[in-house]
């Protein structure tokens, strides 16, 4: 009987091994094997390793090659040929790429009918016939295809339903007792993708150059599929507005900017506090519109929108910018000799940081966390003896008509063209 080496004797070289005994003398080899031993074994190796591990094990065997013929059986077919063809260049070793579209699971009742890609590569006609036929004889499809043609099918099939099916299992996909046909064939697909190696899934994904392309496409495609099912607008009667703030807040007053510039009159605004609940809300599809501030003239970068608008996809409809004056504000029922404490965003402080040194350089300045990153908010907190009475606010005027405050100090921007960008922003459809 003809020898074959066959190098890895994971879960497929177990399944190849029950493909090839019955006619050839098969030598299991570890991939750290003294390559000598498996050269010296047989004129034809098997390789079934890690597609992560290949260049390294080849580049390792490369100097004991003398006539030998090489196969794969790597789940992509560009890169183990151009491996192959890299470092056999010069040696005399042929090499002939395979890809049994199979697996242990698909294969444990047998192998009649099951595909398997072949593509010649450097190995002479003889040998591609004879071991054409040798699939042929176990009664397998043989697929005769080029290399670059089996990775643009694989990564929208093969690629694909392994990404569905570890999809599936981050959703942590369950049986019930009202699964259909449909439902139990999805849990099948992720069941038996899920039972491949991690190292698997990701090879199968970062080593077939067509992979990502079909992720981007199916990303897309659930964007878009998504939206579909979103209402057109959350009520016919009017439009709803998610801002950044909350009421008297300068979100607030830049949507007024907005709606008086494009005549807007049957609208509602629902305050939101942060860019996160902004953009969580009109993806979520709760509200038609979100607004947030993004840049200051003299405070920079909004960083809590730079974080937020990493996380989601949308569409910016309008960019346009406001002045912005900062008051400093406290309840009636205080004196500011009380006061230690001025609460407000970390983009105020910003803007304000050399106006607050000079004047108030005793004072703890402090951020809120969560929705009191809103100078809007903390000043509905102080109001409502949520927050201590004794905490002062700087943000815009109004806040003082609002809840009844004294302010205390006008105009604590360092600039006088303190200028905050806005962005108006939709869902991405």
């Amino acid at each position: 009987m003809k020898k074959i080496a066959l190098v890895g004797f994971g879960r497929f070289g177990k399944t190849l091994d029950r493909l090839l005994r019955d006619d050839f003398e098969v030598g299991i080899f570890h991939h750290d094997t003294n390559p000598q031993e498996i050269f010296l074994f047989s004129q034809v190796v098997f390789y079934c390793i890690p597609i992560d591990t290949f260049e390294r094990i080849i580049k390792k065997h490369k100097s004991y090659i003398n006539g030998h013929l090489l196969i794969d059986v790597l789940s992509v077919k560009e890169y183990p040929k151009k491996i192959f063809n890299k470092y056999l260049r010069h040696t005399n070793g042929r090499s002939l790429l395979t890809h049994p579209m199979f697996g242990p699971d698909s294969s444990k009742n047998g192998f009649n009918d099951l595909p398997i890609v072949l593509d010649r590569n450097t190995s002479t006609v003889d040998e591609y016939d004879f071991w054409k036929s040798f699939f042929i004889k176990k009664y397998l499809q043989v697929v005769e295809i080029t290399a670059k043609e089996h990775d643009r099918l694989a990564a929208n099939s093969q690629g694909l339903t392994h990404f569905i099916g570890r999809l599936l299992e981050r959703v942590k996909m369950k049986t019930s007792s009202i699964d259909t046909l449909g439902t139990r064939k999805l849990i099948e697909v992720m069941d038996q993708t899920c039972n491949d190696t991690w190292q698997l899934f990701t090879n199968l994904q970062n080593y077939n150059l067509f992979t990502k392309r079909m992720r981007l496409q199916l990303g897309t495609a659930y964007d878009n599929l998504y939206n579909t099912l979103l209402p057109k607008r959350v009520n016919k009667k009017y439009l709803v507005f998610g801002i950044q703030g909350g009421r008297g807040s300068f979100n607030e007053e830049a949507l007024q900017v907005y709606v008086k510039k494009h005549a807007m009159k049957k609208y509602k605004v629902k305050y939101l506090y942060t860019t996160e609940k902004v953009l969580k809300n009109l993806h979520e599809g709760t509200v038609d519109f979100g607004l947030f501030a993004i840049q200051n003239a003299v405070g920079g970068v909004v960083q809590e929108s730079t974080y937020a608008m990493a996380k989601y996809r949308f569409r910016i409809l309008e960019e346009f910018s406001i002045k912005i004056c900062h008051f400093l504000m406290k309840r009636k029922d205080t004196t500011f000799d009380d006061i230690k404490t001025i609460m407000a965003h970390d983009q105020v402080f910003k803007q304000c940081k050399e106006t607050l040194k000079e004047k108030f350089p005793n004072h703890v300045l402090k951020v809120g966390v969560g929705d009191y990153i809103d100078h809007a908010k903390v000043a509905w907190g102080v109001a409502k003896g949520i927050l201590p009475k004794n905490i002062a606010i700087l943000g815009p005027r109004i806040l003082s008509d609002i809840y009844g405050f004294d302010v205390v100090a006008e105009n604590l921007q360092d600039s006088d063209n303190n200028l905050t960008t806005f962005f108006m922003v939709g869902r991405n459809i």
